[in-house]
């Protein structure tokens, strides 16, 4: 049997249901449960050993880890348990006023979003969002929409690698270059991006970056990065104040009062779990089935694409036609009529005006899970 297939097996999801949804909150194999497990079990052995002396220590071998994996400068980056906290402790600690504004795009994840408004209610600064069309046919135009809503006010631009809503994959490199052009700040919202896309944040050069490390790579949920350019470092401070709110960059967000820090921790075992089978090859393995699962379900029910095949990569979008789950109610209540009746587990999201089943690949996934799906969704819509 192919190695990727038993490594399938590491997972202990529900064999009943058809999990395809794991860009919501990822899952962890096995092994790196029990990493964590041992974490835990050596933390509760001597908490104050292990939360006062050593964990520094600690935390500075999984950054080195992480931080390698990601090709990131250590200084730069600190640990939060998502991504919303990270998007949250930029605004915290960003120059905002009156006038002032954000850009962001109508493919934004939802609570990205509200912070986003959030700080424009308290500043008094403004919200600009750059429309993206579904379905969309050229890349380009993405970076195209955000340039032309920068204007002389412009503070910062949100923008996403990967949008949770839509799956498509942003071309982040055109989006840095933009913002960099006119000179303003710019964070890339990579909650999906850590496992999934090869990242290379120092390459990208953003002046904020976030991701998660609970979704696909697969670490505890909780597990999530901040990287700050150089430029930013001095004045991002974490959204709780504690010991060490003098110290480094990263020693800042190190201890913001007692937490369980074992999610970080065992994020390296997670790193080694598909070190040991290949990115490359588990990369490869999961676009080809997201796009498999796209097609087949797309040829059930009559649906088109809503972007190019290279927009998508773990994850795809197949809209649903006008008039189906055309409100947020309608959509959750799909998405819950999907997992009762079937037991298949697949958000209905709206972006941009357009309803889509949104589609994720993981190894422990076969193309029977979206056969499944495809052979009762003509009945439901």
């Amino acid at each position: 049997m192919d190695d990727l297939r038993v490594a399938a097996s590491a997972w202990r999801l529900d064999p009943a249901v058809a999990f395809l949804n794991h860009g919501s909150f990822g899952a962890c194999p096995q092994p790196v449960l029990d990493a964590q497990t041992a974490w835990r079990e050596r933390m509760e052995a001597e908490p104050v050993l292990f939360l006062d002396r050593e964990i520094d220590d600690l935390l500075s071998g999984a950054r080195a880890r992480v931080t390698a994996f990601l090709r990131a400068d250590a200084a730069g980056l600190a640990f939060v348990a998502n991504t919303t906290t990270a998007v949250s402790t930029v605004l915290a600690s960003h120059p905002l006023g009156e006038g002032d504004e954000i850009v962001t795009t109508d493919h934004a994840y939802g609570a990205v979003r509200a912070a986003l408004r959030r700080a424009c209610e308290r500043t008094g600064a403004t919200l600009r969002i750059a429309r993206i069309p579904l379905p969309l046919d050229d890349p380009s135009l993405v970076a195209g929409a955000i340039a032309r809503m920068i204007g002389g006010r412009t503070r910062l631009v949100v923008a996403d690698h990967v949008s949770s809503p839509s799956a498509l994959v942003f071309p982040v490199e055109q989006i840095v270059a933009a913002c960099r052009e006119r000179d303003v700040p710019v964070m890339i919202d990579a909650a999906h991006s850590p496992g999934m896309i090869d990242a290379g944040v120092d390459a990208l050069a953003p002046d904020f970056w976030c991701g998660n490390l609970h979704k696909w790579l697969c670490a505890p949920k909780g597990s999530a990065v901040l990287w700050v350019s150089p430029d930013h470092r001095d004045r991002i401070r974490p959204l709780a104040t504690s010991h060490d709110h003098l110290e480094t960059f990263h020693a800042r967000f190190d201890w913001t009062g007692t937490y369980d820090p074992t999610p970080i921790l065992a994020a390296p075992a997670a790193v080694d779990f598909f070190d040991a089978l290949g990115w490359d090859r588990v990369r490869a393995h999961n676009d080809a089935l997201a796009e498999h699962g796209r097609a087949t379900v797309a040829a059930a029910i009559g649906a088109g694409r809503v972007a190019p095949e290279g927009m998508h990569a773990a994850m795809s979008a197949v809209p649903l036609r006008a008039g189906v789950a055309g409100s947020r109610e309608q959509a959750m209540a799909l998405t819950r009529r999907l997992y009762d009746e079937h037991r298949i587990e697949v958000p209905v999201n709206l972006v941009a005006g357009q309803s889509v089943l949104r589609l994720s690949a993981q190894l422990y996934n076969a193309p029977a899970d979206y056969e499944r799906l495809a052979a009762v969704l003509p009945s439901i819509l």
